[in-house]
C-alpha cells in the first residue's frame, strides 16, 4: 500500500501555515541568540533538563555548554543521571549522537544512526523495514522517547523517524535506578525537536535508489515579540520501495508542538505527533543453506521475496500527546514533570519459510502463514525534583522522582503452519496459493501492566572526587484477560566512584542493576518473569583541556537472568543465566577543519544456565566478537567554504548462532555451532552548503557488498543493507 497523495498536500499546507505564523515573529528579540539557543535546546528534550538549561533568557542561572563548536559532540547527557551532569563526571558509559552527527552520517533510520557507536551492533537481524533493532553489550536495549518508555511488546508500533529527533542518547549497562524499565545492555533515549525562540525554517527534498522520494519540513519560532509562546512543526512524507522485492517503505508523520512561558521560571510544553507507515516483511528468514552454507543452486538473492505481493504488509499507526511542565523555585530547586499518552496499532500479514529448510529438490521452501492485529496503549509519566546544595566540603546534586506506567498490549493472531504453499526461491511464481482472510485470527488474551517506581540519586563531589549513589524501588501489577496475574517488585541500586585528575583524565568504577518486567504472555499463556541483571564496570574518560575532544574507555562484566529469546517468529523463550564481558573505546575528536568519530568494541558471552542442552556454554547469538568503526568529515573553510566530505569505515567481526556442539548418548553430535563471516563496509558523504542551500549526497555500503549480519540456531539467517544512495536538497530561510 502506498502513501496517498493527499498526505503530500497536507504536508505542504502545514508548511505554508507555519511560514505564515512565522512572519509574525521574524524580528523577535531573541533572533541574535540563535546559535546559543540551539546548543541549549539539545538538552531541552532530554530527561531531567531543567529550565535553566533550556533557556538562559528566562533565568539568571549559568547555562551548561552542551555542544562543540560545530554541534557534532555533546558533553552532557541527561539520560546518564536525569540531570545536567557533564559526561566526564558520570561514572557510567554513555554516548550521545547530536542532530548534526546524525545528518552527517546520512542516517535514514535510528538503526542507521547507531552504526558507529562503541558497543552497539545496529544490524543483528539485517535490513528490517518493520523496526529498529540493535544490540548493546549483547542485549537488546529498551527504547525511550524524551525520557519516557516508547515501546511495549513487539510488532505493535510505528518506527520513529530520525528527522523528528535532535539528539539520541545511548546509556550502556543496567539503568533501572533512574528509568525502571531498562535492559541489562542499556537504553536508547531519543530526544525530539523542541520549539525555539530563534526563527528557523527548513524544507528538505530527497531522492534515492529503490524509487525513494521524500519531502519534509521543519519550522520553528515565536508567536509573539516577547517570545513567550513558541511553536514548532516538523513533518515528512515518503514514497519508496526497499531492497526486498515487492516491499514498500512508505511513511508519513506530522509533529506539531508548542511551549508557553507562564513566567520567567515556568515553562509548559505540549508535544504531539501522528505517524502512519506502510511497509511489509523485508526480512525473509532464509535458511542456513543458501546463505551462510553452500547450496546446490547457489546463494539465495538478497532481494528475494518469499511472501505474496499485495497481501503481505506491516502497516502501522501511532499517535501521542506529551505534556511537560518545568519550574525553577527561587531557592534553585527545580521541578520537572512529563506525561504522555501513546496509542499504536499494527496490521501484520506475511508468509515465510518455517522451518527455514529447503525441500528435497533444494529449490523450494514450504511457507507458513502469519496474521496479526496488534495494539498498545500506554500512559507514562515521570515527576522529578532536582536540587544542589553543600554539606560541609561535599557538593550534592540530588535527583528525587517517581514514575508510573499503565500499559495495555493486545495481539490477536493466527499461525497456520505449512499452509502457505511452496515457493521456488530462485525463480518464484506468486499467486499459486489461496490466502486466508481475517476470520482465522483468534482473539488472544490482552496483557496489562501497571508500574510505580520511586527513585533517588545523589552525585556528590569533594575536591576532585565524585561519588554517585542511587536507589530505586518498583512495584508492579501484571495480568492478562485469561486471569493470570503476578505482582513482582524489586529494589535496584547503582554506585559509582570517579576521580578527576588535572589534564582532563577521570578514571572510574561503578556497579549497577536492572529490572525489566516484560509485557505480554508466553505461548502457554504464562506471564513472563522480569528480566534482571547486574554489571560491574571500570573505565576512564578523557577530555583534554583546551580542546573539544572526548575519549572514553570502559571494561565491563554483566550477569543477566530471565533473558527472552525468540525460538520462532511467533514464540518466545526465557533463558536462565548469561554472563557477558567486554571492552569499549570511543573517541570524538574535533579540530578546525576535521572531525573524527571512532570506536572499537570487544564482546564475549556465555550462556550459564538454560533448559536447552545445546545452548549450555554457547555465546549469545547476533553479537559480533569485534567491531571497529571510524567516521571522518572534512570542512575546508580555509580554502573552499561550504564544501563537506565524509568517509566512514566499519568492520564487523564474527557472530555466533547461539548453539554449541553437544555429544549425544548415541555418540552423535547435535546443533553444530555456526559463525558468520566478518565483513567490512565503507560509507561516504559529499556536499556543499551555499547561503541558504545545502546539497548532500550520501552513500551507505559504497561497494554494494552483500553481507550476512547473523544466523540463529533455529535455522535462519539475515542479509544486511545493500548500497543505499540518497541525494538531498535543503533550503533554509
Amino acid at each position: 500500500m502506498k502513501v496517498t497523495t493527499h498526505r503530500g498536500y497536507s504536508l505542504l499546507w502545514l508548511a505554508m501555515l507555519a511560514c505564515a505564523y512565522q512572519s509574525q515573529a521574524a524580528d523577535n528579540a531573541r533572533a541574535d541568540a540563535q546559535a546559543e539557543e540551539q546548543a541549549t535546546q539539545m538538552q531541552a528534550g532530554a530527561t531531567g533538563a531543567s529550565p535553566s538549561a533550556i533557556d538562559t533568557t528566562k533565568s539568571d542561572i549559568e547555562r551548561i555548554q552542551v555542544l562543540s563548536s560545530r554541534g557534532l559532540i555533546s558533553f552532557v547527557s541527561a539520560s546518564a543521571s536525569k540531570s545536567n551532569v557533564p559526561v566526564v563526571e558520570t561514572p557510567v558509559s554513555v554516548s550521545v549522537l547530536t542532530e548534526k552527527r546524525i545528518t552527517d552520517l546520512g542516517a535514514e533510520t535510528l538503526q542507521d544512526a547507531l552504526g558507529y557507536v562503541a558497543g552497539v551492533y545496529n544490524g543483528p537481524y539485517g535490513m528490517d523495514s518493520r523496526g529498529d533493532w540493535s544490540q548493546i553489550r549483547s542485549v537488546s536495549p529498551v527504547s525511550y522517547l524524551d525520557g519516557l518508555q516508547l515501546l511495549f511488546g513487539n510488532y505493535n508500533n510505528a518506527r520513529p523517524n530520525p528527522y523528528l529527533l535532535q539528539q539520541v542518547e545511548i546509556l550502556k549497562g543496567p539503568s533501572s535506578v533512574l528509568f525502571g524499565q531498562g535492559s541489562t545492555g542499556g537504553i536508547v533515549n531519543m530526544v525530539t525537536k523542541q520549539p525555539t525562540a530563534a526563527r528557523s525554517n527548513e524544507i528538505w527534498a530527497q531522492l534515492g535508489n529503490y524509487q525513494r522520494k521524500q519531502l519534509a519540513g521543519d519550522f520553528t519560532g515565536a508567536f509573539d515579540e516577547d517570545a513567550n509562546v513558541l511553536y514548532r512543526l516538523t513533518a515528512l512524507v515518503r514514497d519508496a520501495n526497499s531492497q526486498t522485492e515487492h516491499v514498500a517503505d512508505d511513511a508519513f508523520f506530522v509533529a506539531p508542538s508548542a511551549s508557553f512561558y507562564i513566567s520567567d521560571n515556568t515553562k509548559l510544553s505540549l508535544l504531539s505527533y501522528f505517524q502512519d507507515n506502510h511497509t511489509g516483511s523485508s526480512t525473509q528468514f532464509f535458511p542456513h543453506e543458501g546463505t551462510i552454507l553452500p547450496a546446490k543452486y547457489g546463494q539465495i538473492p538478497s532481494e528475494r521475496f518469499v511472501s505474496e505481493p499485495g497481501w503481505d504488509r506491516y502497516d502501522t499507526r501511532q499517535h501521542s500527546v506529551t505534556l511537560r511542565l518545568e519550574h525553577e523555585f527561587e531557592s534553585g530547586l527545580q521541578f520537572n514533570w512529563a506525561a504522555r499518552q501513546m496509542d499504536s496499532s499494527a496490521e501484520y500479514r506475511t508468509l515465510y519459510a518455517w522451518p527455514p529448510k529447503f525441500q528435497d529438490n533444494k529449490r523450494e521452501l514450504l511457507r507458513s502463514v502469519y496474521l496479526s492485529d496488534a495494539s498498545a496503549s500506554a500512559f507514562t509519566t515521570d515527576l522529578q525534583l532536582h536540587g544542589e546544595f553543600d554539606t560541609g566540603a561535599l557538593t550534592h546534586r540530588v535527583t528525587v522522582g517517581a514514575d508510573y506506567q499503565d500499559v495495555v498490549t493486545d495481539n490477536d493472531s493466527a499461525y497456520l503452519s505449512g499452509q502457505g504453499g511452496l515457493i521456488d526461491v530462485y525463480q518464484p511464481v506468486y499467486g499459486q496459493v489461496s490466502l486466508p482472510g481475517d476470520e482465522v485470527i483468534r482473539d488472544n488474551p490482552s496483557a496489562s501492566q501497571r508500574q510505580l517506581g520511586l527513585y533517588v540519586q545523589d552525585s556528590m563531589r569533594w575536591n576532585d572526587w565524585v561519588l554517585s549513589l542511587g536507589l530505586r524501588h518498583d512495584s508492579l501489577d501484571v495480568k492478562n484477560t485469561a486471569g493470570i496475574k503476578t505482582s513482582p517488585s524489586a529494589t535496584t541500586a547503582r554506585a559509582g566512584l570517579m576521580y578527576a585528575f588535572s589534564g582532563g583524565i577521570s578514571p572510574y568504577i561503578s556497579y549497577s542493576e536492572s529490572f525489566n518486567p516484560i509485557a505480554g504472555v508466553s505461548k502457554s499463556g504464562e506471564v513472563y518473569k522480569p528480566r534482571e541483571g547486574q554489571q560491574w564496570e571500570a573505565g576512564v574518560k578523557f577530555q583534554p583541556e583546551g580542546t573539544e575532544h572526548l575519549i572514553t574507555l570502559a571494561g565491563y562484566r554483566i550477569l543477566e537472568s530471565n533473558r527472552v529469546t525468540q525460538d520462532t517468529p511467533e514464540a518466545m523463550n526465557q533463558l536462565g543465566e548469561v554472563e557477558i564481558r567486554g571492552v569499549e573505546l570511543e573517541a570524538q575528536l574535533e579540530w578546525e577543519h576535521w572531525d573524527l568519530y571512532g570506536s572499537y568494541a570487544y564482546s564475549d558471552s556465555e550462556i550459564k544456565v538454560t533448559d536447552k542442552v545445546y545452548e549450555q556454554g554457547a555465546r549469545l547469538a547476533a553479537m559480533p566478537d569485534n567491531m571497529l568503526s571510524v567516521w571522518a568529515t572534512y570542512r575546508p573553510e580555509h580554502w573552499l567554504p561550504g564544501l563537506k566530505l565524509g568517509l566512514g569505515y566499519r568492520y564487523v567481526g564474527q557472530t555466533s548462532d547461539g548453539s554449541v556442539d553437544v555429544l549425544l548418548p548415541d555418540g552423535s553430535y547435535a546443533h553444530k555451532s555456526l559463525e558468520t563471516d566478518s565483513y567490512q563496509m565503507w560509507d561516504m558523504m559529499l556536499g556543499y552548503e551555499w547561503e541558504s542551500w545545502d546539497l548532500t549526497l550520501n552513500l551507505d555500503n559504497l561497494s554494494d557488498k552483500t553481507v550476512i549480519t547473523s544466523c540463529l540456531a533455529r535455522g535462519d539467517c539475515f542479509y544486511g543493507q545493500q548500497r543505499q544512495i540518497t541525494a538531498n536538497v535543503k533550503y533554509r530561510f
